[in-house]
């Protein structure tokens, strides 16, 4: 990595320490222990170990108790971060909140950059007073910190060892480690700015990588909102994809309880869905307090960046990255970086979407191959010997021949009819999927026994179609399919049971809809891939539900069933 040219520091040192010419015996024969203070601030690269390193020098260099440096906000209106010497842990966490730099000698100090040197703090009318475990101090030095000629902060020094004031020769001393500090804070910042560029952009890479690697598609967005949330430093990472009703609905959550928000819809009327549909960016403070963005979920968060899933001028959802409350905002470059990610993971997404619209099309030619197979030759022999072995049933004058001849051209009847239902499923698309969820539930048994080979048998237990909403029925035919996938996938199983029960209670009494589908394979082997299940338990906890495996039909257990259930 590199980082781009900065001054040189023995320069801007030699500049600096002219000033020092012609000054007293005692300044002159500080110099030694000032360039050391100089050479040792300029050490190392990484910007918060900096700031630690010239509070401690500075501390070291004008005999004082406390050091800190207050590091301006973009606005230039308050501070963004408040690095402190000299304070333990235990008293910072009695004192709390640090400044923000509104008020007191450290807005002054913004409002006005220039060297403040005071005997006593607390005198000064523009002291703003200190809070409760707050330790006592009466001494102050406050030096202006520039970085490329522009304000980056200001170095605080506090308590003179001894008692005393700071002198004029401390001013000097201090002034001169301002200036190299403003240099070793710009190298600092050019490379951590180079650094984030680079974790953005591996980021970016780790994400068009998981969507264009044709696993499930639940996992590659959960894989967006985990680098999201990484890379922005945030509380979580949040995917939102547009509603069927209108409005951004969260599909894919990175956080601590992702059950929580997972399936919330920020309805439409919401003036940031809006503008996030309409490619706007929207940057929030404070959401717990922001009125536009209407959803419990802004609660919990503070400063926040909701950035539109972007690209070629279609808008396919949006990314969200909110921090705790109270947390440090969003920088400029922060918020740059994080649109760019936006733009690329959109790009990722449209072009996985295209890829498994080939995909599907491939599977959708490969049905209608399938389906003429089966009604061109399949039916027709089989019809055929039926009709031969009705012939031989008429020729036969053995009972028993004749008994079980007709048997099975009644056996061949109902294959041919099963043979057509698989047909008439294998030529459907899902547009033309029927609304109720008994005949949509059928659909997807019948879809499987193509590839299992078998078609599984089912069971409805209480109106499944007058009871079970839209949306949680839409969610337990996708909890149907992914488990009949597993079971053809991974099961080897020879016989399937599905049950979809309307009249089920779930564990605190109150009614639900559980499907449970049990198959007599192989089971769950130790290690396995999770995915689906995990897919399983996120549908049914967004509803309020749950889902679990145990034991198959199987002999003495065998195999593996399948549990989903969520409310009415």
């Amino acid at each position: 990595m590199t980082v781009p040219d900065a001054p040189d520091p023995l320069e801007a040192a030699t500049q600096a320490t002219r000033s020092l010419q012609g000054l007293s015996t005692e300044l002159t024969a500080r110099v030694p222990h000032l360039l050391e203070a100089m050479r040792s601030v300029g050490t190392g690269l990484e910007l918060h170990s900096t700031l630690d390193r010239i509070c401690e020098t500075a501390a070291e260099l004008a005999d004082a108790r406390y050091a800190a440096i207050g590091v301006v906000d973009e606005e230039g209106e308050g501070l963004s971060d408040f690095v402190t010497h000299g304070v333990p842990d235990e008293t910072a966490r009695l004192i709390g909140r640090r400044p923000d730099g509104h008020a007191g000698l450290l807005g002054a100090l913004i409002r006005e950059p220039q060297t403040i040197r005071l005997d006593d703090l607390t005198a000064d009318p523009r002291s703003a007073g200190f809070p409760p475990g707050h330790p006592p101090m009466r001494s102050f030095l406050g030096v202006p910190i520039r970085v490329q000629g522009e304000i980056f902060g200001n170095l605080y020094l506090a308590e003179k060892q001894g008692g005393g004031a700071f002198s004029e020769d401390d001013v000097h001393m201090v002034r001169v480690l301002a200036t190299e500090a403003g240099i070793a804070i710009g190298n600092a910042r050019l490379y951590e700015a180079a650094r984030q560029r680079e974790r953005w952009i591996d980021g970016s890479v780790a994400v068009t990588t998981a969507l264009l690697s044709g696993g499930d598609a639940d996992d590659a967005l959960t894989v967006v909102a985990e680098q999201a949330r990484r890379l922005a430093d945030a509380a979580a990472g949040i995917v939102l994809l547009p509603a069927e009703d209108g409005g951004l609905e969260i599909v894919a959550v990175s956080a601590d309880q992702p059950a929580k928000v997972l399936g919330i819809v920020i309805p439409p009327e919401s003036p940031v869905v809006e503008r996030l549909l309409a490619g706007e960016p929207v940057f929030v403070t404070d959401a717990s307090a922001d009125a536009r963005v209407l959803s419990r979920v802004a609660a919990e968060y503070g400063p926040s960046m909701l950035l539109p899933l972007q690209s070629g001028g279609r808008v396919l959802g949006a990314l969200a990255t909110p921090r705790a409350r109270g947390a440090r905002r969003f920088t400029e470059a922060e918020r740059t970086l994080a649109t760019h990610f936006a733009s690329q993971a959109a790009l990722a997404l449209m072009m996985a979407e295209a890829q498994r619209d080939r995909e599907r099309l491939a599977v959708y030619e490969d049905r209608d191959r399938i389906a003429r197979d089966l009604h061109d030759l399949v039916i027709q022999r089989l019809f055929a010997t039926g009709m031969m072995l009705e012939s031989a049933q008429r020729k036969s004058v053995v009972p028993a021949v004749r008994e079980g001849v007709g048997k099975a051209v009644d056996e061949l009847d109902v294959t041919i009819q099963e043979i057509r239902t698989a047909i008439f499923a294998l030529q459907q698309g899902p547009a033309e999927a029927p609304s109720g969820l008994r005949t949509r539930v059928l659909r997807e048994i019948n879809m499987a026994a193509v590839p299992l080979g078998f078609k599984p048998a089912h069971r409805f237990l209480g109106p499944v179609d007058a009871t079970v909403g839209e949306l949680t029925g839409k969610n337990l035919v996708a909890a149907l399919r992914e488990a009949l996938s597993n079971a053809f996938r991974h099961a080897e199983a020879t016989r399937i049971e599905v049950v979809v029960d309307a009249k089920a209670r779930l564990e605190d009494g109150t009614p639900g809809v559980r499907l449970s589908v049990a198959d007599d394979g192989v089971g769950i082997p130790e290690g396995g891939r999770r995915s689906g299940l995990r897919n399983l338990a996120r549908r049914a906890e967004s509803l309020g539900g749950a889902s679990w495996c145990e034991p198959g039909i199987g002999e003495d257990g065998g195999g593996t069933s399948v549990v989903w259930q969520a409310p009415l």
